[in-house]
């Protein structure tokens, strides 16, 4: 025996981008008695989760590319490295740029994205020794800007 399964009733469910343009337009309109106040607050947790997922993973790429150009003796793979390293940087830049609150995210989870870098690189090139912390600032200013190698 089949079961049915039960169209979704409501606008959020059945067509997402039409929920947010008719959710647009009512907060426009100063229509909140009719705004779905609940999904609205799951979409914009949603948003902020994601920008700080972002910040994690830019960053966590970031460390792991400094620790191989400064720590892997690799001299054809700089240029890679490096590139990589001003990609990441570039996206972190304006995505800070768009939300500076964000820095404080980037401060917060930079040890931990310390370590997962750590073991990524530890697991690529497992016969260099890498430090166990890290040895340069990590200043948001300095983590975007500064070349940590020679």
């Amino acid at each position: 025996m089949t079961q049915a399964i039960a169209p979704p009733t409501n606008l959020y469910d059945r067509d997402l981008d039409l929920w947010l343009e008719m959710s647009i337009i009512q907060l426009k309109a100063g229509d909140f008695q009719n705004l779905d106040i609940d999904n609205l607050i799951d979409e914009l947790e949603g948003l902020s989760g994601s920008n700080k997922r972002e910040i994690e993973s830019r960053l966590i790429r970031l460390i792991e590319h400094i620790l191989k150009r400064c720590y892997v003796d690799m001299p054809d793979c700089y240029r890679g490295w490096e590139v990589t390293i001003i990609n990441q940087r570039d996206k972190l830049k304006r995505l800070l740029r768009q939300s500076p609150s964000l820095k404080r995210h980037f401060l917060q989870s930079f040890d931990e994205s310390f370590d997962t870098a750590l073991e990524i690189v530890k697991t690529e090139y497992d016969c260099i020794t890498f430090p166990e912390t890290w040895q340069f600032s990590s200043e948001v200013e300095t983590m975007l800007s500064l070349k940590f190698w020679n």
